[in-house]
């Protein structure tokens, strides 16, 4: 693999630098090969030294156990043990180097899988399966191998668009804050399908879901510190939804639509991907594909959103991104572009500025920091 760095700070080797690592997820084939780790510097938001951590097919999403011990991927694939299903992976964590040893795999319930989480107590994982319409739980049993699903939930219905909109997509899972709730973003059915969450078994919640507006598509979501607001992001329209979330009853009202894009930029090429809120709940991030840019907004006491700036994420269809723990940098998977580009991070504004650091990573699709 060709390592591009580049940097307006010499990379050294600091006493007061703590290493850690960052994860990528990425489409196999062409220049990648599957799980990807780097060495990642957080005092100066610095990225090195790429190296495959696991050969393993499409593996477009990660989740580190909360033990930092194993990691779980998703297979985006359409067959695994002859069904027509995808499947999740559990790998252990080398922990001098990074590299991941495989551990086991499991159906994911449903075909094409695209999102994997996990709980807090890292018991339980879930996948969200965008070709099959369906969402499945996982037990994470002793040793971090993965159990068959306890629990499959298959979504019906379609939407406006008449291209992408024809049947359900389940595109992402996430438990609530209480881990009482699991909240899919169904972007075929323009809904947020909200379940009652126990003992591995997904419920449906009354009422069942939140609606977003017809032809929207709802992809992503992240919850803001707080826990009472919940951050969904509509690929389709270009678009965030700031829904108000009442944790005891599982609940769902929408405050705000904030558009993603500049007045008129929308075409069939302008998409989004991934939404993000900075630790100290400022400050909301997202990704627009077409555009390659990186939407910037402030999030008020009530969690609506403010505009503050569009950044070039200096690559092609920026994918999935992450902030750092520590709230100061920020890493952006270009997935065609085959290149991860690191932001500092104002503290003051949440405007990004670039570092300098790029490293080339085939086909990223997913960014995860370890610490």
């Amino acid at each position: 693999m060709l390592l591009i760095f580049i940097s307006s700070v010499p990379y050294t080797s600091r006493a007061d630098a703590v290493e850690s690592r960052v994860y990528f997820g990425t489409y196999t084939g062409g220049k990648s090969e599957g799980i990807y780790v780097a060495d990642y510097d957080p005092v100066g938001g610095l990225v090195s030294n790429v190296r495959l951590a696991v050969e393993t097919p499409n593996p477009s999403f990660l989740a580190i156990h909360p033990s930092k011990r194993f990691l779980y991927a998703v297979s985006e694939i359409v067959e695994f043990d002859g069904r027509k299903t995808g499947a999740v992976a559990a790998f252990e964590i080398n922990e001098s180097d990074g590299a991941l040893r495989l551990v086991n795999r499991k159906s994911s319930g449903g075909a094409g899988p695209c999102h994997v989480s996990l709980d807090a107590n890292g018991k339980y994982a879930f996948a969200a399966n965008y070709t099959g319409g369906s969402a499945a739980c996982l037990p994470i049993l002793a040793d971090g191998f993965l159990g068959d699903p306890i629990s499959v939930v298959q979504h019906e219905g379609s939407s406006a668009n008449p291209r992408r909109q024809t049947a359900a997509h389940a595109h992402s899972i996430n438990l609530d804050p209480t881990g009482s709730f699991a909240l899919v973003a169904d972007l075929g059915m323009d809904k947020t399908v909200i379940y009652r969450f126990a003992d591995g078994k997904l419920r449906p919640n009354e009422p069942p879901f939140a609606t977003a507006e017809p032809g929207a598509g709802p992809r992503h979501l992240a919850f803001h510190p707080n826990g009472k607001i919940v951050y969904v992001i509509n690929e389709l329209s270009c678009t965030i939804d700031v829904f108000s979330f009442n944790s005891e009853v599982g609940t769902m009202e929408r405050l705000q639509t904030a558009s993603t894009i500049p007045e008129g930029a929308q075409d069939e090429s302008v998409t989004t991907a991934e939404v993000q809120v900075h630790p100290n709940g400022k400050f909301v991030y997202g990704s627009n594909r077409g555009l390659n840019t990186l939407a910037v907004f402030a999030a008020d006491e009530t969690g609506k959103l403010r505009f503050v700036e569009h950044e070039p994420t200096l690559g092609v269809r920026p994918r999935n991104f992450r902030i750092a723990p520590d709230g100061k940098f920020l890493l952006v998977a270009n997935r065609e572009s085959d290149n991860v580009v690191a932001f500092r991070i104002d503290a003051a504004t949440g405007e990004l500025e670039p570092t300098g650091c790029e490293v080339e990573v085939g086909s990223p699709s997913c960014v995860r920091f370890f610490e």
